[in-house]
């Protein structure tokens, strides 16, 4: 049988990141959320575009989705799916790093928790699957900011809260913030949301690149920020977030609302 074609692949994710970004994409905004070349993304834009499954909006320069696809407009993975792919990954990082291990997907404008590892000592520890965090002060928050079009600049125009002293609130800062995410490739958050925790993050991505969901751990400031062991940390959160990335690129995609 053959594999999979590279550039249907791509194009399926394009659709999927138009169809959910409420102000349009522009080319560099797509091409930085999906990992592709400027290049790619647009030539990628303008078959779509010749098809009717992608317009452009003459105003903004930005593409918005078809009248072709309108029917893909707020298409989701599943969470239950991404969770599936996830719980013996998350159950091994909680092993290897000592730390509570959590994966989180957008809902509205916060990262809702779908799984929850818990620290693998004996202290007393609370679920967190359901709730919601705030996207500008968590790693896994900052990490959907920056690989989902139009969406920081969204949550950045509106004022934000500050949840500790270390809290980002200022537009100009919380851009800087994500820009350093976008470049290294997974985000941080230390004493931003709750004074004693730490936590790191990176994004988990299905065939077509898109990122759908994040995968991060949590634990004390001092043991996440220790010079010995944030290294590793850091290595064990991206390794492991690749590693499920790569199951869901397998995945048959199965959307919810």
């Amino acid at each position: 049988m053959p594999g999979p074609i590279q550039s249907i692949e791509r194009a399926a994710a394009i659709l999927r990141v138009v169809a959910e970004a409420p102000f349009g994409v522009g080319v560099g905004e797509l091409a930085g959320a999906l990992g592709l070349p400027k290049a790619t993304a647009h030539g990628l834009l303008r078959t779509l575009q010749r098809v009717g499954y992608i317009e452009q909006d003459d105003s903004t320069g930005k593409y918005v989705i078809g009248a072709a696809a309108l029917g893909l407009a707020g298409a989701r993975l599943d969470t239950n799916v991404l969770r599936s792919y996830a719980m013996s990954w998350a159950d091994t990082l909680a092993a290897r790093s000592g730390e509570s291990v959590r994966i989180g997907a957008l809902r509205g404008e916060g990262v809702s928790i779908v799984h929850h590892v818990f620290r693998p000592d004996d202290t007393e520890q609370t679920l967190r699957v359901g709730i919601e965090l705030p996207l500008h002060a968590t790693a896994l928050g900052k990490v959907l900011l920056a690989y989902t079009p139009g969406l920081t600049e969204r949550v950045a125009g509106a004022p934000l809260p500050a949840y500790t002293r270390r809290t980002m609130t200022a537009p100009r800062a919380v851009h800087a913030e994500i820009a350093r995410v976008r470049a290294q490739g997974y985000a941080e958050d230390i004493a931003e949301f709750a004074f004693e925790r730490a936590s790191v993050a990176a994004p988990l991505r299905d065939a077509g690149g898109r990122v759908v969901g994040a995968l991060g751990l949590v634990g004390a400031v001092d043991r996440i920020t220790d010079p010995a062991a944030r290294p590793r940390l850091v290595e064990l959160v991206r390794t492991t977030a690749g590693a499920i990335s790569r199951d869901l690129s397998a995945e048959r995609p199965r959307v919810g609302r």
